[in-house]
């Protein structure tokens, strides 16, 4: 069976030009009041200043030239390792930054869901892994459905015998064209984890089920290792997925000559991806796949930690420079109704709390004669959030007064990120320079 496109193909840039002619509502978070008829392609025109007060806050910014070095970084760091990055688009949503990646080089872009999976299709990306197992009667058919088109690959994860007995009985339905099935990874997974096979013997029996079922082939083998909080035990679960790719290919269940696709999924982990990878042998060729998403802003917190880790410990090659973090909620000071509390107009409704409450990094004063944000004393740090506040615990020497601006950094990008219909790319004086639009 002829494949097509062959599996090491770059993607094309994406369309994005009817994404920027969209006329954006007056009522999106994040414009100016009274805003009309402003398309996403004229944000950057309209000579705003975050620092002017000219936007609402709160207001998410992604710093454009941190955005740029940390795409520019990752896709050096994986060519230099011989790896291969398909980013989760879930982190962002953005075809703007799905662009952006594919751009520096992305093998593909990895979805959670079916509605992900057709963001990513209007767009026009041509290589798309859900990395998921597909189930209900409407997310298989759309699965198939997408195979119609040639040019389009698709790849998705299969744990269970029953999983592949949908698969098959959607592709009997709807069967693909003959050079384009769908392919399978199939999930290794661990005793506590989420998804993925708990054992040896289950997950060669999928990969055999797999290959003998028409309209699937047999792709690779994947693990998600970001749920172990130590690298010791994501080694163990790599391993593991090493070995089974290693008797699937002693029996032949690859089709001949096709390539072998191993990857797994964390961004706080993928040293020790691409380190157990890198150690891999196999007769046939290997794409050696990293999917994590979070790099592209990083954050403050929990993958600024992981970050500095792997710098430490990594045994691989790392380009200069580094990750930070590009992703910023700014809000103003509302109120300091008592000593050692100041009220913020941030919340949870705008900023990420699930991995660690905000830090806050700057603080401005509009109208000053301060040239640009200064860095936040010591001693003030996130004691809470509500709805639409934030309790920040200050100092008695604290300079902050009603009407200042805070810069607060975030953890977890996903959950930031999935608060803003629109976000604004800014330059390093806080210019506005564009802005991103996402598709939650």
């Amino acid at each position: 069976m002829a494949l097509n496109p062959p599996a090491t193909a770059l993607l094309p840039r994406l369309d994005l030009a009817p994404l920027r002619e969209q006329v954006l509502d007056p009522a999106t978070k994040g414009l100016p009041f009274g805003t009309r008829d402003l398309r996403l392609g004229e944000i950057g025109g309209q000579g705003w200043n975050v620092l002017a007060g000219d936007l609402p806050l709160p207001l998410a910014v992604i710093r454009s030239s941190v955005l740029a070095a940390n795409s520019a970084w990752m896709s050096a760091f994986t060519a230099r390792n011989g790896l291969e990055i398909a980013p989760h688009g879930k982190t962002t949503m953005a075809p703007q930054l799905f662009d952006l990646q594919i751009a520096d080089g992305a093998w593909a872009i990895t979805v959670a869901t079916v509605q992900q999976l057709d963001v990513c299709r209007r767009f026009g990306v041509k290589r798309v892994i859900l990395a998921n197992q597909p189930v209900g009667s409407q997310s298989l058919q759309a699965c198939f459905r997408a195979l119609a088109d040639e040019d389009f690959t698709l790849y998705c994860l299969a744990d269970s015998l029953e999983g592949v007995a949908l698969l098959a009985e959607a592709a009997g339905r709807s069967p693909p064209p003959p050079g384009n099935p769908l392919r399978i990874l199939v999930e290794i997974g661990f005793e506590g984890g989420r998804t993925g096979v708990r054992t040896r013997e289950e997950g060669l029996a999928v990969a055999r089920a797999v290959g003998a079922t028409p309209g699937l082939l047999l792709a690779g083998f994947e693990c998600f290792e970001g749920l172990h909080s130590v690298p010791a035990a994501a080694d163990r679960l790599l391993d593991e997925v090493i070995a089974i790719a290693g008797i699937a290919e002693g029996e032949g269940l690859f089709a001949p000559g096709a390539p072998m696709i191993l990857s797994a999924g964390g961004s706080s982990l993928f040293d020790r991806v691409g380190e157990r990878l890198n150690a891999a042998s196999f007769a046939r060729p290997l794409v050696k796949l990293l999917r994590s998403g979070c790099y592209l802003t990083h954050d403050s917190i929990g993958y600024d930690a992981a970050f500095r880790r792997i710098v430490a410990e990594t045994s691989l090659g790392l380009p200069q420079g580094g990750l930070e973090p590009a992703l910023e909620v700014w809000a103003y000071v509302q109120s300091r109704p008592e000593s050692g509390r100041t009220m913020l107009t941030v919340g949870k409704r705008d900023i990420s709390y699930d991995a660690g409450l905000p830090v806050p990094l700057r603080w401005y004063r509009p109208g000053s004669d301060m040239a640009a944000p200064a860095p936040m004393p010591p001693g003030h740090a996130v004691l809470a959030l509500n709805d639409q506040h934030c309790h920040l615990g200050t100092p008695f020497e604290s300079p902050l007064r009603v009407g200042d601006m805070v810069a607060f950094g975030i953890g977890h990008p996903c959950t930031t990120f999935d608060k803003w219909g629109l976000l604004m790319l800014v330059d390093d004086e806080y210019r506005v320079t564009d802005a991103v639009r996402t598709f939650f």
